[in-house]
């Protein structure tokens, strides 16, 4: 008999939930566009200019980089035939330490300057964040989508469902009141 009670309890409990009135939940959406919305975000324009002047002088290091490396390679190609197979060897030393020197500043630069963007713009993304996660709450929206976000898939949807507006203008509110 235990080995009957099992199997017939299971199909007592499908039984109930079938039976059962079905819930109806329904998960309120909505999308915003972050890349519109960063670009209007007060203080983005300031961070944004900071950024591109900072990036110039990372660029133009690197340019002088790559002309001292150019015409040290360009010195030995003019000058090799004269030289001795010791002196080539000794000029080519040289200009694999000078292209090491030359990538490993390249890539202390790129980093460099990923880490100022990222100082510069964080803080911009987290208000940004904290105004759409207020906007969802008081919303009692259960997802929101970032049409911007790469792969986001959505290639139509209704435009009431569009938040950017609103919270580019919490944003300007709220900068405005500090």
């Amino acid at each position: 008999m235990a080995r009957w009670a099992l199997p017939a309890l299971a199909v007592l409990v499908v039984a109930g939930l079938a039976a059962a009135p079905q819930q109806q939940t329904s998960v309120r959406l909505a999308f915003v566009n972050s890349q519109a919305i960063l670009q209007q975000t007060p203080g983005y324009a300031a961070a944004e200019s900071t950024y591109s002047k900072e990036l110039e002088g990372f660029q133009s290091e690197m340019l002088r980089l790559r002309q001292r490396l150019d015409s040290t390679v360009a010195a030995y190609q003019q000058s090799s035939v004269g030289l001795s197979a010791s002196q080539r060897q000794t000029k080519e030393a040289e200009i694999r330490r000078l292209q090491q020197q030359v990538d490993q500043r390249s890539n202390e630069l790129r980093q460099r300057a990923q880490e100022r963007e990222r100082e510069l713009i964080q803080p911009l993304e987290d208000r940004v964040k904290a105004v759409i996660e207020g906007i969802r709450a008081e919303r009692n929206i259960g997802i929101m989508f970032d049409v911007a976000a790469p792969g986001s898939g959505i290639i139509a949807a209704d435009q009431s469902l569009d938040m950017t507006a609103l919270v580019v203008q919490r944003l300007k509110a709220g900068q405005q009141q500090q």
